[in-house]
């Protein structure tokens, strides 16, 4: 048995939609910190995936590879409010909706599963989006996240340089260089992933 069938609510692509949507409604976001931030960032993330669904093509060769790969399904662990996971995981649905139902999309709440997020935090620490692909009989073929390895590497030297510049500008810069990548290094390094598994 693989650990994610131990998780609370499981959500595909269109219920986690669907649950961001009641969320922004209500003015709310998930887990215990009801904070004004964690709520704005809510709604700010349901808008970048809209924008994402409508301007996001699949590269062809990408969609072919994932109609090749072993039947697997993509558990990520993430959080409404986590700006990296608004970024990604409408690609990841993208990949999962081209593989002719090769690649199954599920999505946990890291907070409501703290005994799955152990299992795979980055350099010590629960960060989000996660994805864990599992295979038909419970093996894990690959993780990937929680976002882009250049994005990792911004992240990890604003972490190493405390009296640079503030949170406020370091995520103005990642979702810049979300924008100008427009996809194509996640895109890449999850292909590189796929072919792993073939």
């Amino acid at each position: 048995m693989n650990l994610f069938e131990q998780a609370g609510t499981v959500y595909d692509y269109e219920e986690y939609g669907g649950l961001m949507e009641e969320l922004v409604a209500a003015g709310k976001t998930t887990g215990p910190d009801q904070s004004p931030a964690l709520i704005h960032y809510t709604s700010l993330n349901l808008h970048r995936m809209l924008r994402w669904e409508k301007t996001f093509e699949l590269p062809e060769a990408v969609a072919a590879l994932a109609k090749k790969v072993p039947v697997q399904t993509w558990w990520v662990i993430t959080e409404p409010w986590c700006g990296d996971s608004s970024q990604i995981l409408t690609i990841l649905h993208k990949i999962a909706a081209a593989s002719e139902m090769n690649i199954y999309l599920r999505i946990v709440l890291r907070d409501e599963n703290p005994g799955i997020m152990d299992k795979y935090l980055t350099h010590g620490s629960r960060s989000i989006p996660k994805l864990v692909a599992i295979d038909q009989l419970g093996n894990e073929l690959f993780t990937w996240g929680p976002r882009p390895q250049k994005v990792q590497q911004i992240v990890d030297q604003w972490k190493a340089d405390p009296d640079g510049v503030g949170y406020e500008e370091l995520k103005t810069k990642v979702h810049l260089w979300y924008g100008k990548n427009k996809g194509v290094d996640i895109v890449d390094e999850l292909a590189a992933m796929m072919k792993q598994s073939l």
